[in-house]
């Protein structure tokens, strides 16, 4: 039940970094993408970051709903709907941050 509650409480931050990446507030990104991106781009680049962002911290937040039903049904079928969800919006989230890294900053590194 504890590892239920960490995956609500640690989507629920990704969320919150999301919402302030959306913003054109890209503090909480690495020294490297903040100097790269132009300040014209800022804003642009945060949007989609942040989106990303939010996908993965949907994804973990429903991960852990699913979890709770798991312990409290006992029917692993959501469990198994979990790790597919997680997959699925960690592909998408880092895709399109990985997407915004390479337009605006020309690599992910």
């Amino acid at each position: 039940m504890s590892s239920c509650i960490i995956l609500l409480v640690l989507g629920s931050l990704l969320v919150g970094m999301g919402n302030l990446n959306m913003k054109g507030n890209i503090s909480s990104l690495h020294f490297y993408h903040r100097y790269r991106v132009l300040e014209k781009d800022r804003v642009p680049f945060g949007r989609k970051v942040g989106i990303g962002t939010i996908i993965i911290g949907g994804s973990v937040i429903l991960l852990g709903i699913l979890s709770m039903l798991t312990i409290f049904t006992g029917k692993e079928i959501f469990n198994l709907i979990g790790n597919g969800v997680i997959i699925v919006g960690l592909i998408i989230g880092l895709g399109i941050s990985f997407y915004a890294m390479i337009k605006y900053n020309k690599g992910i590194f």
